[in-house]
C-alpha cells in the first residue's frame, strides 16, 4: 500500500490538525490559520475528504453529563479461532451500542473492548448476560477507568 502521506504538503498536514483540533472550523477559519485563502482552504479540505484522509466528521459528548458514569476497557479471549467464531463475535460487538470501539489484539486477549455504562450492576450485567454468555468466549479480564489525565487526543501528523 503506497504511503499517503507522501502526497500531503505542510498546508495539508495543517489543515488536518486544525480539522482534528475543530471540526467545525469554516473555510475562512482555516483560511486565516493556515494564510491561505478560504477557497483554497476549503479545496484542499475537500480533496482530503475524497481521497478518504478526513474520514468524517463528529461531536464529542460528555459521557457523565449523559449518565454514562463507568467506563471500562474489555480484554476478550475466543475460545475458538476460526472465521466462523471471529464473524460470530463482530456481529455481537455491532449489536452492542455500550461497546463504542473495538480492536483485534495480539497477546493473550483477541480483543480489546472500550465500553460505557450507566453504573457497575450494567457493566456486570454486559459482561456476565452477553460477552460471558456468548457461546466462542472463554475469557474476559475487565479494567475500569477511574480518570482520564489525557482525553482522546488528535493523531500525531505534524
Amino acid at each position: 500500500m503506497p504511503d499517503q502521506r507522501a502526497d500531503l504538503d505542510q498546508n495539508d498536514i495543517a489543515l488536518l490538525d486544525a480539522v482534528q483540533r475543530d471540526g467545525q472550523a469554516t473555510a475562512q477559519q482555516l483560511g486565516d490559520r493556515l494564510n491561505l485563502s478560504p477557497s483554497q482552504a476549503g479545496r484542499r479540505r475537500q480533496r482530503l475528504e475524497e481521497t478518504g484522509v478526513i474520514c468524517g466528521y463528529r461531536a464529542r459528548l460528555d459521557p457523565v453529563k449523559l449518565g454514562l458514569d463507568v467506563q471500562a476497557f474489555v480484554q476478550v479471549q475466543l475460545a475458538r479461532h476460526g472465521a466462523e467464531e471471529g464473524a460470530a463475535f463482530s456481529r455481537l460487538l455491532r449489536t452492542r451500542p455500550e461497546i463504542v470501539s473495538a480492536w483485534t489484539m495480539t497477546g493473550e486477549a483477541d480483543y480489546l473492548l472500550r465500553i460505557y455504562c450507566s453504573d457497575l450492576p450494567a457493566l456486570n450485567r454486559l459482561i456476565h448476560e452477553v460477552l460471558l454468555a456468548h457461546p466462542v468466549v472463554a475469557r474476559v479480564h475487565s479494567q475500569i477507568v477511574m480518570d482520564q489525565p489525557k482525553a482522546d487526543a488528535p493523531l500525531p501528523i505534524g
